[in-house]
């Protein structure tokens, strides 16, 4: 048994988007409105710094602002997973002694990104992480980005580390997943990546979702979590195809984080537009954007009628 509560980590964690002021720097102020938004929604858990989080765009000192104005906004009431990977193992290893003073509840990182590295060196980069605190660690397998594609030798071996407690893994394959959790065993938690399979993942072996697209959207993730919990599938598919429409829309647009971005600042939360190469949405896109937000507020009132546990 892992010498953690694994069910805190059970559930939907928004991957939280950036926030920048004005000038494009980070916000911390804005970041905590946008932690107390999800807070009060009910969400289980905010991951940090990722890809939505743009947190490879971000200097290690950004990102340590980040973290420590979302844990002093959030601490006890969601459950946040700081994601730390970098380039430099040796920032990684800042950032994961950063994350557990402040008190994050576990770390995370993709392999070491732009160098192609060995899976001995990708296992001694993860390796140094673990090492360097007591917080347990979630390996983020994104080989589409990353350009690494974990081996389920390599997995088996780290999972059975008491630190290491699951994988987010980020494919379009259920039949990986699934592979994964037979690997890593019940004492190991599957994050589910691709946001529009989330209930094809919970069928095949994930306790939990972590997506970028949940936070335009986070109150139908949690009606299909419930409606998986509860034995019904059909309604879960159901949500599903819903989320699956919403999401085709905005991967249509230039970029997916401005597109989520704007949503936000539609509903009175502005996080500032991405930080460059990624693009803003141009003018002439917020018609569409705004005709967007509305139908996901349609769904969500939709779902609210129905019941939504949190």
């Amino acid at each position: 048994m892992k010498p953690y509560d694994l069910n805190k980590f059970k559930g939907v964690f928004i991957a939280m988007n950036s926030c920048y002021d004005e000038q494009g720097e980070v916000s911390p102020e804005r970041a905590k409105k946008l932690a107390r938004h999800y807070a009060d929604i009910g969400v289980k858990g905010l991951y940090l710094a990722g890809s939505t989080g743009e947190g490879m765009l971000q200097s290690v000192e950004e990102r340590k602002q980040i973290l420590q104005a979302v844990m002093e906004e959030v601490r006890g009431e969601l459950i946040v997973i700081a994601h730390i990977g970098a380039a430099s193992t040796r920032d990684c290893v800042e950032l994961t002694v950063h994350a557990e003073s402040v008190g994050a509840d576990a770390i995370s990182a993709v392999p070491s990104i732009y160098y192609r590295i060995s899976e001995k060196g990708v296992e001694e980069h993860w390796q140094a992480i673990i090492d360097s605190s007591s917080l347990p660690f979630i390996m983020y397998h994104i080989p589409a980005t990353t350009g690494f594609h974990l081996s389920k030798d390599l997995l088996g071996k780290l999972a059975k580390q008491d630190k290491v407690i699951g994988v987010k893994i980020t494919t379009d394959s259920t039949y990986e997943l699934q592979q994964f959790k037979r690997i890593g065993g019940e004492d190991f938690i599957l994050f589910n990546g691709p946001d529009e399979q989330y209930v094809a993942g919970l069928i095949m072996g994930a306790e939990a979702g972590i997506g970028g697209t949940y936070g335009v959207m986070p109150e139908l993730f949690m009606k299909i979590e419930q409606c998986f919990a509860e034995g019904k599938i059909a309604e879960a598919q159901h949500w599903q195809i819903k989320v699956n429409e919403i999401i085709t829309e905005l991967v249509a647009f230039p970029s997916l984080y401005g597109a989520s971005k704007l949503i936000l600042k539609l509903r009175g939360i502005d996080t500032g537009i991405p930080r460059m190469p990624i693009s803003p949405i141009p003018e002439s896109d917020y018609s569409k954007i705004e005709a967007l937000n509305h139908k996901i507020l349609h769904y969500i009132e939709e779902a609210k009628s129905e019941g939504i546990r949190v």
